[in-house]
């Protein structure tokens, strides 16, 4: 089969389509027709070497986590899921040969895909609904309370804003301008991020911010923290100085993660309350420009390789 491997850590020019064996349902797991994968930071960090420290790759290794397709292998174990069932979730973390880039992948965690929803939106789904269901879980937010999240447009602050406002939380989101509209279309009360974002947070919620969230990394937790007025009620899922200000960074391994985060927006998109804009759609011979598009940031959801 076709898939994109890269054989050292670099840019984006080390991405390459090669033929690989096809990979098979394990225990526990089943296989995918992949239709699209999803591309999230967590990729391009991994193939630039950004987090070799704590996750050595063994090359070749496969790009991506994300997937949406059809079932065509099924593991033993596995039940409530059968060969022809459209579905998306995410391949096991691990140094592999083959990722959600591919025109097979295993799936080792899943949701069942509404039918109106298209596999090119599904596809960027399973990494960012899990990080921001575990995420909202951890800190806890509560019903009725007011959650800032710092970066709102991309795939896991549009997840967390959606999840938040389902449960019927007051959401403001940091965003560039030109995504202020569309935060506003869900619900959410846009500002811009920057200096001064303090005080433009406190013009909108005269009341304070019970619990924040930091989905980008940017920099901004001391900002955060004056804002909740404590360090534990911020939580970051991209800040790795985190620890210097006594806040919270939850990954995507441990015994607070939220498997279930994929059914519930599945449900949501069914009742209308749940979407992952597709900001760009491109070819699997064409993913280094994925990947450099997402390293630029300033997303309005998920760019998708198609397969």
């Amino acid at each position: 089969m076709k898939a994109v491997q890269f054989t050292e850590y670099g840019g984006p020019e080390v991405l390459k389509v090669v033929d690989v064996e096809e990979p098979h349902a394990g225990p526990g797991q089943i296989r995918v027709a992949v239709r699209a994968a999803g591309v999230n930071s967590f990729d391009w960090k991994i193939r630039r070497g950004a987090l070799a420290a704590v996750m050595p790759m063994s090359f070749p290794a496969g790009v991506g986590l994300d997937a949406s397709g059809i079932v065509d292998e099924v593991g033993d174990g596995v039940k409530g899921t059968a060969v022809g069932d459209e579905v998306f979730g995410s391949v096991p973390i691990s140094a592999s040969s083959t990722g959600a880039a591919a025109q097979y992948a295993v799936l080792a965690e899943w949701a069942k895909k509404p039918e109106s929803l298209s596999f090119e939106e599904a596809a960027g789904y399973p990494m960012s609904t899990e990080t921001a269901r575990r995420a909202l879980n951890v800190l806890p937010l509560e019903t009725g309370q007011t959650l800032l999240v710092n970066g709102a447009a991309g795939g896991v602050g549009l997840s967390a804003v959606q999840f938040a406002l389902a449960a019927e939380a007051t959401v403001i989101g940091t965003a560039s301008e030109g995504h202020h509209e569309y935060l506003r279309s869900l619900g959410a009360i846009p500002t811009t991020y920057g200096p001064g974002l303090v005080d433009r947070v406190r013009e909108v919620a005269p009341s304070g911010v019970d619990v924040a969230l930091d989905a980008v990394g940017s920099g901004i937790l001391p900002e955060l923290i004056e804002l909740t007025g404590s360090a534990a009620r911020v939580i970051t899922t991209a800040d790795n100085r985190a620890a210097e200000y006594g806040v919270r960074l939850t990954g995507g391994i441990g015994p607070d993660r939220a498997p279930q985060a994929r059914a519930q927006a599945a449900e949501l998109f069914e009742q209308g309350k749940f979407r992952l804009p597709v900001e760009e759609t491109f070819s699997l011979d064409n993913i280094a420009a994925a990947h450099a598009k997402s390293e630029q940031g300033h997303v309005l959801g998920k760019f998708i390789v198609t397969v």
